[in-house]
């Protein structure tokens, strides 16, 4: 190392991030300390102070090795600290720093959400802010943000939040790509109007009869778990699609055209008839779809799915490359008269995963006890090629 040049060793020590790392470096010698200020990323584990006897309070000694970095882009928190803290650090960075995050872990203190300023608002001085996530966040009031002009990606994970307080939180990061809420609770209903973002990912944990509308019009990938009702009207470029709801039910869907929709994920204990079969409607273009949904019916009235005329629901997705099914769905399809339409050889093109000239799935009706195997041979995806006359010979 004493051999290198100068810039050759601020290189090396750029691509170094925890803290704990870093304050050894500084003793090592006084070349190295010379160096540790390009370093542009700072990372504390949760355990960086368990042991600390010294003089100086955690947050000192975070905001001296902060003042010490002259570009500091990245910051990662997971040690304790205090809302006085974090204000002093990002006053410090605030020209610089890029991506942020935090453990803020107060799920459970009322007073220090409601403390001024908390935690929330003291990122309002973070304005240059590409990249948020926090873990751990009681968003009950408002946070004071201006604005986040920068900010492309947003996550939240275990959270409590107030509907106004989301909203609020929202309005000011109005050029979000990615926004990320995992693990939430506490909204009732959410509508979001982010004309920049492209992927989406919410999940809503507790009795799961959440409300979503969602104005997004460069959406391309969204998964929403927990809510009851959905309207997504602007889906031209909507290439990936997932609905579960693990706790309540979907009684409500409202898409635009899904022409651009390859995958389709339909998930939950129940779901409205209606639901179901508007989302299969609206993805007549879809090249992969998985269901797992056990009953139908409306609101506390659990019944199984009606009968689902086979021929015609392959039909009516004739892109339709893989199919998973499970639970009452896969028990539709493999009722009596549901395959009263399958003539002596039916060819259903695409449908094996690999879509090319030779890629057919070819069903040979049997006998009048044989229609749940003639299913299940379909759902195993019989491949048949030049090579092979799936209708000369009998299968097992």
């Amino acid at each position: 190392m004493e051999s290198l040049p100068d810039a050759i060793v601020q290189c090396i020590f750029s691509h170094m991030n925890n803290a704990k790392d870093v304050a050894i470096c500084n003793c090592v010698s006084k070349r190295w300390k010379e160096s540790l200020p390009f370093i542009k990323s700072l990372f504390f584990p949760r355990n960086s102070f368990d042991n600390h006897d010294g003089s100086d309070h955690p947050d000192t000694i975070v905001c001296k090795m902060i003042s010490s970095i002259v570009k500091l882009e990245e910051l990662v928190v997971y040690s304790p600290f205090s809302s006085t803290g974090l204000a002093s650090w990002l006053l410090l960075v605030s020209s610089s720093l890029k991506h942020l995050e935090l453990r803020l872990d107060n799920l459970a203190e009322y007073q220090s959400c409601i403390e001024s300023p908390s935690k929330l608002d003291c990122i309002s001085a973070a304005k240059n802010l590409e990249s948020l996530k926090l873990w751990g966040v009681l968003m009950v009031k408002s946070p004071k943000w201006d604005a986040f002009p920068k900010l492309q990606s947003l996550e939240i994970v275990g959270a409590r939040l107030e509907d106004p307080a989301l909203t609020a939180a929202l309005q000011a990061c109005p050029n979000l790509k990615n926004l990320l809420l995992l693990g939430c609770e506490g909204v009732r209903s959410v509508s979001l109007e982010l004309l920049n973002l492209e992927q989406c990912k919410l999940d809503f944990y507790g009795g799961g009869n959440y409300s979503l509308t969602l104005t997004s019009p460069k959406i391309e990938f969204l998964e929403v778990q927990g809510c009851s009702w959905i309207s997504v009207r602007e889906t031209t470029r909507l290439r990936n699609l997932s609905i579960s709801n693990n706790a309540g039910r979907v009684y409500m869907v409202d898409f635009g055209k899904l022409a651009a929709l390859e995958f389709l994920s339909i998930r939950g204990v129940q779901w409205c008839w209606n639901a179901i079969s508007k989302m299969l409607h609206l993805a007549s273009e879809v090249k992969h779809l998985y269901m797992k949904v056990e009953f139908t019916g409306d609101f506390d009235n659990l019944q199984p799915f009606p009968e689902i005329d086979f021929v015609d629901f392959f039909n009516n997705h004739p892109k339709l490359q893989k199919f998973d099914i499970h639970g009452a769905m896969f028990a539709a399809l493999c009722q009596k008269n549901s395959l009263k339409n399958v003539r002596a050889v039916w060819v259903c093109d695409s449908l094996s995963g690999g879509g090319g000239d030779n890629s057919q799935i070819a069903i040979k009706r049997g006998a009048e006890d044989k229609h749940p195997r003639v299913a299940l041979e379909v759902w195993k995806g019989y491949e048949v090629n030049g090579n092979k006359d799936s209708s000369d010979e009998e299968q097992p």
